[in-house]
């Protein structure tokens, strides 16, 4: 089963592992996207997270189990985890490298993260840290529990939702206002992963991730501003960009996007995912794929 099998991460997911041979159940909200997904082969499953029983019903037919529709919703984890104990199936959790997060305003941090870096989330994030332990401590119980977390994420989708968040935002802004913008002096940096090696990634960890596993997911690493500048070269608009305040960051994209990801650095290093698994990332990089025009007419 793939939660938020119409979304971008999940429905990337899922056709990767229709295309594998798999059979895959897909939870969506609606079925309006019951029909755009069973068009792709995938069996929907009309619910919301918070649908506990169907849930849990759902994992306990399932082979394995692949949270991707929200990484902080607690209620969704404690009705599927109960139902996978002592099963010794997987259970996959999408989280998001934010955890790492400053509230920098656009300004660099040299701070580096690797999975045996300890995190200190800022209040924002703490919710989503605490139920990544909650799910890897399901690995006592018998549950292959394994956390997936991944930096910025680019490229074109293979699911309904083919769109990425970040990059298609500050397309959008640029298009606007005829030049890129960002937060402050945007040298806060991000790294960033391309969803096909994104994708890669969740096959080889549903595959043989030990119990308790925890990954970043990265190949790279850009900030902002030279995001912005890729974004221009590919507008011809050429290189300058614009500096914008948190409080208009916040106007357009919410304080928790302006603060946590748009603003601050968010620097990790994949190092478990290439060495336990194997992983092994090759497509474009950031600034080659918006370089490349996907986003030219895709917001």
């Amino acid at each position: 089963m793939v939660t938020g099998a119409s979304g971008y991460i999940g429905g990337s997911v899922a056709s990767a592992l229709l295309a594998a041979g798999h059979r895959v159940v897909g939870l969506v909200r609606s079925e309006e996207r019951a029909a755009e997904v069973q068009g792709r082969g995938i069996e929907p499953l009309v619910g919301t997270l918070d649908h506990g029983s169907l849930l849990a019903d759902a994992a306990r037919d399932a082979d394995a189990v692949i949270n991707a529709a929200n990484a902080e919703h607690r209620g969704a984890v404690e009705a599927i985890l109960p139902a996978l104990a002592g099963s010794d199936r997987p259970f996959l959790q999408t989280s998001g490298s934010s955890i790492v997060a400053d509230l920098a305003a656009g300004e660099r941090s040299d701070k580096v993260y690797d999975e045996d870096t300890p995190v200190h989330p800022l209040p924002g994030r703490k919710e989503r840290v605490a139920l990544n332990d909650a799910v890897l401590a399901a690995a006592a119980r018998r549950v292959r529990a394994v956390v997936i977390c991944p930096s910025l994420i680019y490229g074109a989708g293979r699911g309904v939702n083919a769109s990425s968040i970040q990059i298609p935002w500050l397309v959008a802004l640029a298009k606007k206002h005829g030049v890129p913008k960002h937060i402050g002096r945007g040298l806060n940096i991000w790294s960033n992963v391309h969803i096909d090696d994104l994708v890669d990634l969740y096959l080889l960890a549903l595959d043989k991730a030990p119990p308790g596993a925890f990954y970043y997911v990265e190949n790279g690493e850009n900030s902002i501003r030279e995001a912005c500048q890729a974004i221009g070269r590919m507008l011809g608009l050429g290189e300058r960009t614009e500096p914008m305040t948190l409080a208009e960051a916040a106007a357009l994209w919410g304080e928790g996007a302006a603060n946590y990801t748009m603003g601050s650095n968010s620097r990790v290093r994949a190092v478990r995912a290439r060495r336990e698994l194997g992983w092994a990332p090759h497509r474009p990089s950031l600034l080659e794929d918006i370089e490349h025009g996907s986003y030219r007419v895709a917001v």
